[in-house]
């Protein structure tokens, strides 16, 4: 008996473009899920850097991902191709304007609200409007009859990247608090002496988790704790499998980071310390119809804050009030 190959007939070609970086793609997703749930039979392509295409692994709304690793002239000749029936800007940059210039294809962009960012971090002018980047997103695609179905975003977990926290650390599932320790830049981290002081009062196990790069200042904060329960997973886990400790803990302390945003999409409460940026730039946690899910921690009434609307390696006033001066029993009302 021949088999029978099906082949799926797909009305819409869509590219959805987002470069960078992890929380901004994981951010995306609810548009992407929007898209193939609201527009007939879609096949949806993703246009974005190679070191960011494991976020989208197992995401079952996306049929293809592309990706670069510095220019869009590497896969240009690869995207005419696609013939695109719409291409999806939700990054909005001089690169996307160019791979827009070249494709020819119809397109919708969304709105960065630059000249409002420059009010708010030059002049301390905050035009932004109160709406969370998520939802500034689906103004892009409106005009195709797209709506936001007012769910978390995805980030989906392979069963082969799940941690057992158990046998890696002695604890239990949801018994512990993770904490992420890391940041792109060092004026979004909560520094050393903040993290021992909270983590002296958690009541909880506690797992540090990141990347390579933050293993130093885990090892740090371990260093001048006197506690066994504390665990270091910096370094130690990939993204995903680091996601899967998260996924099993009780609640996740963060810095303005994409781990934070990760964390929305399992539906962990995450209590979220901002240091030199700020939530009104929109990119809060996001949990469109549950926001006691989250708490946000700040240092308001900084005349210099915020400094930057993504971050320094270093304090530009030499001070870092903005986490030195955090609350802590404000914080750990969140967490315990």
């Amino acid at each position: 008996m021949k088999s029978i190959r099906i082949t799926k007939i797909y009305s819409l070609k869509i590219l959805v473009v987002r470069f960078s970086s992890i929380g901004d793609v994981v951010l995306t997703t609810p548009v992407v899920r929007a898209l193939k749930n609201k527009l007939d039979f879609p096949e949806i392509h993703y246009l974005t850097k190679k070191s960011f295409a494991s976020i989208l692994d197992g995401n079952t709304n996306v049929d293809r991902v592309i990706t670069i690793e510095k220019s869009i002239d590497e896969v240009i000749g690869q995207l005419k191709i696609e013939k695109y029936d719409w291409v999806i800007d939700l990054h909005n940059n001089i690169r996307t304007a160019s791979l827009k210039l070249k494709l020819r294809r119809p397109s919708k962009t969304f709105k960065k609200l630059n000249f409002r960012k420059w009010l708010l971090v030059k002049l301390k002018i905050d035009r932004m409007p109160d709406v969370h980047v998520v939802d500034r997103y689906f103004d892009a695609v409106k005009s195709l009859g797209v709506e936001n179905d007012k769910r978390e975003g995805e980030f989906a977990i392979a069963e082969y990247d799940y941690v057992d926290v158990n046998s890696k650390f002695n604890v239990n599932s949801k018994s512990y608090v993770s904490i992420a320790i890391g940041a792109q830049f060092a004026t979004k981290r909560m520094p050393k002496d903040l993290l021992v002081q909270l983590i002296n009062q958690i009541d909880n196990p506690v797992v540090l988790v990141g990347g390579a790069m933050d293993k130093e200042l885990a090892d740090e904060v371990l260093a001048e704790i006197n506690r066994k329960d504390v665990f270091n997973a910096c370094g130690h886990f990939n993204l995903k499998q680091s996601a899967s400790i998260v996924a099993q803990s009780s609640k996740l302390v963060t810095n303005d980071t994409g781990m934070m945003h990760i964390a929305s999409c399992l539906i962990i409460p995450v209590i979220s310390v901002w240091g030199n940026t700020v939530p009104s730039l929109g990119m809060y946690p996001y949990y469109p119809t549950n926001s006691a899910m989250f708490s946000i921690h700040e240092v308001n009434g900084l005349d210099c804050r915020p400094c930057s609307k993504i971050g320094y390696q270093k304090c530009p006033k030499d001070h870092f009030k903005c986490m030195n001066d955090q609350s802590i029993p404000g914080i750990l009302k969140g967490i315990n």
